[in-house]
């Protein structure tokens, strides 16, 4: 029985493919990163949502009960800044991530597919940078060396 549910536990780490490397990419991973896409993935459903939204309902059905009194409304306050506060991190890790990979992937398809290689890594450019090259291909001039 416990071989069973650790072979479903590596399959569902692992995946379809069968491959280890999916494994070994986990384990590498921060605790952080980890931490951050799960808790990101879970607030993004349904539920989350309904259990926030029972929540501010039972805070607002609290409001005659407690006279609407300034300590009612500084808990409140106080917890909606708190989550609110440290969402933002988790969010924002995994925005930072999924970014990345996103660019990765860009950049692969630039190097496969397009004449123009000098536009891969164009997102570490400085600004004055990326201004001229936006007015570069908005008119149409080619200054590049692999084109």
């Amino acid at each position: 029985m416990a071989s069973r549910q650790f072979t479903a536990s590596i399959t569902r780490i692992v995946g379809a493919s069968g491959d280890g490397a999916n494994l070994v990419q986990r384990r590498k991973e921060h605790w952080f990163s980890r931490f951050a896409s799960e808790i990101a993935t879970r607030s993004g459903r349904p539920w989350p949502f309904a259990l926030a939204v029972c929540t501010v309902a039972a805070w607002l059905v609290s409001g005659p009960i407690f006279g609407f009194s300034d300590t009612w409304q500084l808990i409140m306050n106080t917890v909606s800044s708190i989550v609110t506060f440290l969402m933002v991190f988790l969010i924002q890790n995994t925005q930072n991530r999924d970014s990345a990979a996103l660019q990765l992937k860009l950049d692969e398809l630039i190097r496969a597919t397009a004449p123009r290689k000098d536009l891969v890594g164009i997102e570490e450019m400085p600004q004055s940078e990326l201004e001229s090259k936006r007015r570069e291909l908005e008119s149409g001039t080619d200054t590049s060396s692999d084109a």
